[in-house]
């Protein structure tokens, strides 16, 4: 198996790491979890039960050893962290690609590397995810969308079909997302949103009907 290092810890790094295992349950075992690189927790700590290797910046040091999921995510401006992990410059062939076995992606989906997609996913036809992107548990995506690099589409959300999302979006909690819309680079439709508008970049739109809150905090 390969042996998978997580950037992040407690929340998404967490839940993705036990879906690894859980799906190690199951007999999938092209994957097995090792620990997290960390930048805020002391090398050689556990997190649920796993070690803490090193911190982030070292990532380099473990690449021929290790596959990597990258993890880390901030709602409300992630430019920052986006640019923290594309430089530490990890080969993309050293980017697992994971799929929870209970998830249903059609044969025509297109995952870019490092992708991970969570149990009881649902993807239809001829849609492209970009690299270090993460759909988590319970959600529905449409047919013939392209979707960007480092987005994340939250728990039991529904994005419908024929959308552009770019780079770094954040799709919220249970958000529902009409069909032939275009999303911004780093914007953020907030949990519950029912969205039947476009929204530009770095904006943050919430609310049913939705409407434009503020423009994302950069760090």
């Amino acid at each position: 198996m390969k042996k998978v290092l997580i950037l992040g810890g407690k929340g998404n790094g967490t839940i993705i790491a036990n879906a690894i295992i859980d799906a190690n349950r199951r007999g999938f075992n092209e994957f097995e979890f090792a620990g997290y690189l960390n930048d805020g927790v002391k090398k050689g700590s556990y997190i649920e039960e796993y070690p803490v290797i090193d911190t982030v910046r070292n990532a380099s040091e473990y690449f021929d050893d290790y596959y990597f999921i990258n993890a880390i995510l901030r709602i409300d401006g992630n430019r920052k962290r986006i640019n923290m992990v594309k430089g530490l410059n990890i080969p993309d062939d050293k980017l697992v690609t994971f799929v929870h076995p209970t998830a249903y992606v059609a044969p025509n989906v297109k995952l870019s590397p490092g992708v991970v997609i969570m149990p009881n996913v649902s993807i239809s036809s001829n849609t492209i995810i970009g690299k270090n992107s993460l759909v988590m548990v319970g959600a529905t995506i449409g047919h013939d969308n392209k979707i960007g690099e480092y987005c994340h589409i939250a728990a039991q959300s529904c994005v419908g079909s024929y959308l552009k999302i770019g780079n770094g979006v954040h799709i919220g909690l249970n958000a529902t997302v009409r069909e032939h819309l275009a999303i911004g680079d780093n914007a953020t439709v907030g949990m519950g949103t029912v969205l039947i508008k476009n929204v530009g970049e770095n904006e943050i739109w919430v609310g049913n009907p939705c409407r434009f809150l503020r423009y994302a905090k950069e760090e």
